[in-house]
C-alpha cells in the first residue's frame, strides 16, 4: 500500500513538474516571439488601425473589392487577385479585430462594418466605383455596404455566400462544443502553448493547403502568436445573426449585375456526420442550400448563378476554381 501511494505521489510531482515546464516555456515563446507583420498597410480609421492591401493599377475599371467570411483573413483571396490585379485594381483588408487589424472599442452595430469599411477605402485613396465579392459571411456585409452606399457599387460577386435566412431554415450543428473548443484554444494561446508546439512538433493546423506556403505561414503564425483571433472569431459568432437579419433588409438589386458561385460539394464528411447524429439527411440540406443560393441570384434581373467543384473553402483556394471565378468577374467588368 505504501508502494502504491509513494508511486502516485512520484506521478503527481512529475505531472506538475511537466505542467509547470509548459508554463515556463509557453510564457518564454510569448515573451521572445515577435508578433507577425502585416503584409499590407495599416490605417488608421477612427482610432482603429485596419490592414489593407490593394494591389493593380488604377485605371477605368471598377476597383474589386473583398470581403473574407466570418473565420477567415484576407489571405483566402490569394488566386482571385493574383488572376485579377494585371486587369485591375483589387482591394482586400481584414475587418477590426481579425488577423492583422486591431480590434476596436466601438460599439458593434450591423451597419458597422460597412461604414467602416467606407472610409478605410476613403483614406486609402481608393474611389467607387466598387465591384464587392463576399464569401460566406463576406457576402451579407457586402449586401448592407451596397445598401448603405447604393451609388458607389457596380456589382456583386457571392463567392459561396451566407443567406439571410440560413439559420430559419437549415438545421443548425450545436455549436456548444465547438465554442468550448475555442475557449480552450483561446487560454492555450494567451499562454504561448500553442505557438510553441507548433514551433517545436510542426504545424498544428493546416490552414488553406490550396493556398502558396508562404500565405499558409503568414495565416497560421497569425493565428497562433495570440489568441487575439480565437477570441474574435467567438466575438463574431455573436454578432452574426444581427449581421444577417441587417443583410435581409436591403433593399432590391433590382438590375444590378450578380455573380453567385456555389459550392457543389458543400458539406465535408464531419458536417454530413453532424448532420446525421442530429437525425437530419445532409442531401435535403444541401439542397436547401442551393435553393438559398439560388434566391441570391433572383435578388436581380441580371444574376447568374455558376456551381463550382469545390467545398465552402476550396471554392476560392484553389487555384483553377479561381480562374473559373476571375473569368466571369472580367465578363462582368467588360459588360458594366
Amino acid at each position: 500500500m505504501k508502494f502504491i501511494l509513494k508511486t502516485l505521489k512520484w506521478i503527481g510531482k512529475l505531472f506538475v513538474g511537466v505542467l509547470v515546464l509548459i508554463i515556463l516555456s509557453g510564457a518564454l515563446y510569448r515573451l521572445f516571439s515577435s508578433e507577425p507583420v502585416p503584409p499590407g498597410k495599416l490605417i488608421d480609421v477612427n482610432g482603429t488601425k485596419l490592414h489593407i492591401r490593394a494591389e493593380g493599377q488604377k485605371n477605368d475599371l471598377p476597383t474589386l473589392v473583398l470581403e473574407a467570411g466570418a473565420a477567415s483573413d484576407s489571405e483566402v483571396f490569394h488566386w482571385i487577385v493574383e488572376g485579377l490585379t494585371k486587369n485591375m485594381r483589387v482591394v482586400r483588408y481584414d475587418r477590426e479585430g481579425k488577423w492583422h487589424s486591431e480590434a476596436s472599442k466601438d460599439s458593434i452595430t450591423s451597419e458597422y462594418y460597412a461604414h467602416q469599411l467606407h472610409k478605410l477605402l476613403e483614406k486609402n485613396g481608393e474611389k467607387p466605383p466598387y465591384i464587392l465579392v463576399g464569401h460566406s459571411m463576406g457576402g451579407p456585409y457586402s449586401r448592407i455596404f451596397r445598401d448603405l452606399y447604393p451609388n458607389e457599387v457596380k456589382g456583386l460577386v457571392f463567392l459561396d455566400s451566407s443567406h439571410p435566412e440560413q439559420t430559419e431554415r437549415l438545421a443548425q450543428p450545436d455549436s456548444s462544443k465547438n465554442q468550448a473548443f475555442q475557449k480552450t484554444l483561446i487560454i492555450l494561446a494567451d499562454m504561448g502553448i500553442l505557438g510553441l508546439s507548433d514551433q517545436i512538433f510542426g504545424p498544428l493546423f493546416n490552414i488553406n493547403i490550396d493556398l502558396p506556403k508562404d500565405s499558409q505561414t503568414r495565416s497560421r503564425n497569425r493565428l497562433l502568436y495570440s489568441a487575439k483571433v480565437w477570441r474574435r472569431t467567438l466575438k463574431e459568432v455573436n454578432i452574426i445573426e444581427n449581421i444577417l437579419l441587417r443583410a435581409g433588409q436591403t433593399s432590391s438589386l433590382d438590375s444590378l449585375p450578380v455573380l453567385v458561385f456555389t459550392a457543389a460539394e458543400e458539406y465535408n464528411e464531419f458536417r454530413k456526420r453532424q448532420y446525421r447524429n442530429m437525425g437530419v439527411d445532409p442531401d435535403k440540406e444541401l439542397q436547401l442550400w442551393f435553393e438559398l443560393q439560388k434566391e441570391l441570384k433572383e435578388l436581380s434581373t441580371k444574376g447568374e448563378q455558376f456551381y463550382i467543384d469545390g467545398n465552402h473553402g476550396s471554392i476560392i483556394t484553389k487555384k483553377e476554381n479561381a480562374e473559373i471565378i476571375n473569368k466571369k468577374i472580367l465578363l462582368m467588368v467588360a459588360k458594366i
